[in-house]
């Protein structure tokens, strides 16, 4: 009898634990806060420290079950972010400096890139080693105030004449489609493109932007959130940025181990282009700054004057309601 009660004990026991394990599984996943960001672009390797952040579970560590969104077609990502339809957002510094200055409250969290990694390219064949040398050349781009902007002020940096510049406006395109044939030179990520021209064995002439003006070496892409979610929930902010900041940390340290986490979670990408754009990407994630993310009030602010000066905004920000370092986990 003796027996057959200790064996009743065990089992209600163990049903017990049972129940409790289970309860604890799901209140932990019942705590688990939703959150969201869209992407800029298709996911690359400006992305992969958000992938790592949510395979290698940081995110999970923090309570946070993150979804990665692909930008829509009828609404773009600072739009988004701004509106509170996605809590977070990839976009860049020129695209808050004009939201800023059209009232539109959204702020910068992080660089995803220390220095602009951007350049206008063009076959090496083509001559175009200096702004001088767009003068009779066509230009191929989006069609946005920003690329004209830019081209126009180096140009006349120069002593160069914007006006012999034929501007067209190819939208979407693939840049070794383009280039040498429907236009003379282009605006790229080197990053990707340019990396990807090194794997083909083609050979360009470029000129990065960041030497071309010293505003020109602005943040490009940021992590973005709003005013509204920094002031009612910063403990999510914060959360979301310690785990993003993981990822980008592994990402930097591990370039291959990441790019892998990328291709796994993206197997529609050029294996090849992602490992090799991963190496050369992962030491220009920090670079110099003391902790991944870090921005500087002096970028912002000659960035806000120049696009002020050249007219891409009717009046100018205060670069310091534009960014903020707040929820970037303390260098270690």
């Amino acid at each position: 009898m003796k027996n057959i009660l200790t064996w009743i004990a065990a089992v209600f026991a163990m049903f017990v634990t049972t129940g409790c394990s289970q309860e604890n599984v799901q209140n932990s996943q019942e705590e688990k806060k939703q959150v969201s960001i869209m992407l800029d672009w298709y996911p690359n390797t400006n992305h992969t420290g958000l992938y790592v952040a949510k395979e290698k579970g940081y995110f999970e560590e923090q309570g946070l079950e993150v979804e990665i969104l692909q930008p829509g077609q009828n609404a773009g990502v600072d739009s988004m972010v701004a509106s509170g339809e996605v809590d977070f957002g990839i976009g860049s510094q020129e695209g808050v400096t004009q939201a800023r200055a059209n009232g539109i409250p959204i702020v910068s969290i992080a660089a995803i890139i220390q220095h602009n990694t951007s350049a206008f390219a063009s076959l090496k064949e083509s001559g175009i080693e200096s702004p001088k040398d767009f003068a009779g050349k066509t230009y191929g781009g989006w069609g946005s105030a920003f690329e004209e902007a830019m081209i126009k002020a180096v140009m006349n940096q120069s002593g160069a004449d914007f006006s012999q510049v034929e501007m067209v406006t190819l939208g979407i395109s693939d840049f070794f489609q383009t280039i040498g044939r429907n236009a003379d030179f282009m605006w790229i990520f080197y990053g990707w493109d340019g990396v990807e021209a090194e794997k083909r064995g083609i050979d360009l002439n470029v000129m990065w932007l960041r030497d071309l003006h010293p505003a020109l070496d602005y943040y490009t892409p940021v992590v973005l959130t709003n005013e509204k979610r920094i002031q009612e929930d910063p403990e999510t902010v914060r959360k979301f940025m310690k785990a993003l900041s993981s990822g980008y940390e592994y990402a930097i340290q591990n370039p291959e181990e990441a790019a892998e986490i990328l291709l796994q979670l993206n197997p529609e990408l050029d294996e090849e282009l992602v490992i090799s754009s991963q190496k050369w990407l992962s030491p220009r994630y920090q670079d110099e700054a003391e902790r991944w993310g870090e921005q500087k009030e002096e970028v912002w602010k000659r960035y806000a004057d120049w696009m002020y000066e050249q007219g891409l905004i009717k009046k100018n920000i205060d670069p310091q309601n534009a960014f903020t370092n707040e929820f970037l986990p303390d260098a270690s």
